[in-house]
Order: C-alpha cells, then sequence, then structure tokens
C-alpha cells in the first residue's frame, strides 16, 4: 500500500506549530505517513484570507495570550518537552524565519532547522533571531554559511515560499498547524489525535 502524503503548514513564531512539529515523527512512524515540512508565514497567511482573530478585542478566549500561554504549558507538560513563553521576549521577523526554512528545505534539512528554530523561540531564553541567528542555527544542522546564505538570498527560495503560501489558501488552511491529507485539513495541534485516527484508517485500507 502506498503511504499516505501529509503536508504539515507550520510557521516557528506559533507556539501550537512548536507543539505540533514534536510529535510529527512519532506521528509519521506510527501510521507509516510520509509528511511533508512546508513552512509559511501564519502573518501573511491571516492577511491573505482577509480574517486576523489577533487583531482587536480577541474574537473569543482562546485568542488571550494569557490562555493561550497556559494551555500550551500544559500541552508541553503533557508532551514532555520544553515551553519558555516568547510574547514580549523575543523579537523576530517571521517572513525571515519562514524564508529561512525555506532555504534549508531547498537544502534538503527543513526539519532539523526548523527543529533548531523552534528551539530558540521556545525553548532558551532568546530575545532575537534575526539573520545571524538564522545563520547559526543552519551551522547546528550541518549546513555551510555560504550555502545556506545563497539560498536564503536566491529568488527561487522567495518563489518558494510565495507557493507554499498559495498553496494553503488554495488546500483551505485557515492557519497553523495544519495538516492536509488528501482533501482533509486538519488544523490545530489538539486535532493531532483526529489526524492520527484518519490516516491509521486509510493505511488499512
Amino acid at each position: 500500500m502506498t503511504a499516505a502524503a501529509v503536508d504539515f503548514y507550520y510557521a516557528i513564531g506559533s507556539r501550537y506549530s512548536y507543539l505540533a512539529a514534536t510529535q510529527v515523527p512519532t506521528l509519521a512512524a506510527e501510521t507509516g505517513a510520509r509528511i511533508e515540512w512546508v513552512p509559511i508565514d501564519s502573518v501573511r497567511l491571516r492577511s491573505m484570507r482577509g480574517v486576523d482573530p489577533f487583531r482587536g478585542t480577541p474574537v473569543s478566549a482562546q485568542y488571550e495570550w494569557s490562555y493561550r500561554e497556559l494551555d500550551a504549558r500544559r500541552w508541553a507538560a503533557l508532551y514532555g518537552v520544553p515551553f519558555v513563553e516568547p510574547v514580549e521576549r523575543v523579537e523576530f521577523d517571521p517572513e525571515l524565519l519562514a524564508l529561512a526554512c525555506t532555504a534549508a528545505r531547498r537544502l534538503g534539512q527543513v526539519q532539523a532547522y526548523s527543529r533548531e528554530l523552534f528551539r530558540l523561540v521556545f525553548a532558551t531564553e532568546s530575545t532575537a533571531i534575526g539573520t545571524a541567528e538564522c545563520l547559526d542555527a543552519a551551522h547546528a544542522c550541518g549546513l555551510a554559511g555560504a550555502d545556506f546564505q545563497a539560498a536564503l538570498d536566491a529568488p527561487a527560495t522567495r518563489l518558494e515560499l510565495d507557493l507554499a503560501q498559495a498553496k494553503a489558501i488554495s488546500a483551505g488552511v485557515p492557519g497553523v498547524p495544519a495538516f492536509v491529507a488528501g482533501k482533509e485539513v486538519f488544523w490545530g495541534n489538539d486535532r493531532l489525535v483526529l489526524l492520527r485516527h484518519h490516516l491509521l484508517r486509510l493505511a488499512m485500507r
């Protein structure tokens, strides 16, 4: 049987993307699915959709920062992974981080590189992540600095990110993290259990 193909859309600055990413290896091992890591800029995604629940008064309690921090800490405790709240602590450009992960993807190291950036944002006391930190992350993943910088600056990398953003919109991705399996969209770290169920059912066919 052919393994199910899943696109994993995520953004480095998203706490729930970080939490979901820690579970992806286990999910792939349990279901046999081929999970493709697709970094995007979630701020741009919300702009493209014309809906941003983080602007203005929170549309519901789940978008209040104090609740999201508490919820993320609970999930991190369940998963047994570290979590350091990034709001008002670390500065970063979400587009730069999405481009950096896309550059790493073009160099064949998207998973390791994304995990390193996630670690910097959510598991350390880093206060800023800019180009220098992106280059340091590349070195930590065994990527040559010159190769990574070239990929980061390449128009093809920008094009690949733009195409990923458009594909996410076309697939009906409402936010990150999101997993797209065929025509099925599973949005949110808390939907991993439903995705797992779906993939196991596909594997039994």
